[in-house]
């Protein structure tokens, strides 16, 4: 069987996509693959590492302002959308799939649509609690719909009962041991709150957590490490703990790191976790049991990261707070609250845990395998 997947973009799309490749090698060791992903964007060098075969499109997305700069960016756009059609139907003419699944990111819109046009069977799955418009309009013509959150059925229109299948996320994070985590943290028995603004950061979370760090600082309640997004971002935000006289040297207590590149170890030794409400992050919290104050991306299309927050919050999983309501120390206040009621992050932990899909890659890979199947038995 021959299996195109279509993503790109970021990891949270990607990651996914190769979690339910390697799946599919497992299930059907003589299967083919070949990714399609954007020229320029992380796939490029993501799936290659991991030893799968990829085909790059020119694509890249639309802007929905109506500045000048947006709408010049907009026309440029349309155009790399009409060469990518070309580009995707000459990929699909040469490797005649058996079917084809997407991910998610901008090429995979492009994909999905000449697959579909041409009746070649296709999958899509959807991270997110509130679908994108883009999926919205793949998923009425799609021969399977799988789905993150069972929130999304809602919001579509679908010929096939869509699947709540889950996200993969990281062997290695619900696999990690708590105690053992905290060890090699350096960590004794005060509450550990984790915290960070997604992989690239994100300012009102630095500004928002310096207030949470400087009322825990002096004292020494709790240990915090914040990751905020990049090195110079890390710097400027030691700089201005100093500025409020609170010198790390002295605070051991306190960790301020650009961004996690241990997330097993760190994730599995937190107590809570203050971050973004992006699918990829949620799914791992779900996974390690985690409790969370989650700060949706205000930014994002459709909102999808306040209804990704909502699913837990409704759960009794998280606590939701917006990005506009963390002016008033909403956040500290928050955090004081929950961080030292054990019984009370017991209880959210146990949650988010029930809401996990351990095996959310072999499930999105078996329902691949069954679309293909199914094409190929008419």
């Amino acid at each position: 069987m021959k299996i195109l997947i279509a993503a790109g973009g970021t990891g949270g799309h990607i990651n996914p996509a190769l979690a339910a490749a390697t799946a599919l090698r497992s299930l059907q060791a003589d299967v083919e693959i070949l990714f399609v992903g954007a020229r320029g964007k992380m796939e490029e060098r993501l799936v290659p590492q991991a030893g799968f075969a990829l085909r790059l499109v020119d694509s890249a997305g639309f802007y929905r302002a109506l500045t000048p700069k947006a709408m010049a960016h907009n026309v440029q756009s349309a155009a790399l959308l009409l060469k990518s059609t070309g580009q995707v139907r000459g990929i699909l003419h040469e490797w005649k799939p058996d079917v084809v699944a997407g991910f998610g990111g901008y090429v995979t819109g492009a994909v999905l649509r000449v697959a579909q046009s041409r009746g070649i069977p296709t999958v899509i799955h959807e991270q997110n609690a509130f679908p994108g418009i883009t999926n919205k309009a793949l998923a009425r013509r799609a021969d399977a719909v799988l789905l993150t959150s069972e929130k999304a059925a809602q919001f579509l229109r679908t010929r096939v009962q869509p699947r709540v299948t889950g996200l993969p996320v990281r062997a290695e994070l619900p696999a990690a041991n708590k105690q053992e985590s905290r060890f090699m943290l350096g960590l004794d028995d005060r509450p550990f709150l984790l915290s960070m603004g997604g992989s690239l950061g994100a300012q009102p979370i630095n500004e928002a957590m310096l207030d949470v760090v400087a009322a825990h600082a002096k004292s020494a309640d709790c240990h915090i490490m914040h990751a905020a997004g990049t090195e110079t971002a890390a710097q400027s935000f030691r700089d201005a703990l100093a500025a409020r006289g609170v010198e790390l040297s002295h605070a051991r207590h306190i960790t301020i790191r650009p961004y996690i590149t241990d997330m097993a170890r760190c994730l599995s030794a937190a107590d809570l976790v203050v971050c973004r409400a992006g699918a990829s992050s949620l799914a791992e919290f779900q996974a390690c049991g985690k409790p969370s104050i989650l700060i949706p991306s205000p930014y994002v299309a459709e909102n999808h990261q306040f209804h990704n927050a909502q699913a837990l919050v409704e759960r009794g999983a998280a606590q939701l707070i917006e990005e506009k309501d963390l002016a008033d120390d909403r956040l500290t206040r928050s955090v004081k609250a929950l961080l030292f009621d054990s019984a009370r992050l017991a209880e959210m932990g146990a949650a988010a845990k029930a809401m996990a899909h351990p095996g959310a890659a072999e499930s999105i890979a078996k329902a691949i395998l069954g679309v293909g199947n199914l094409a190929s038995s008419l």
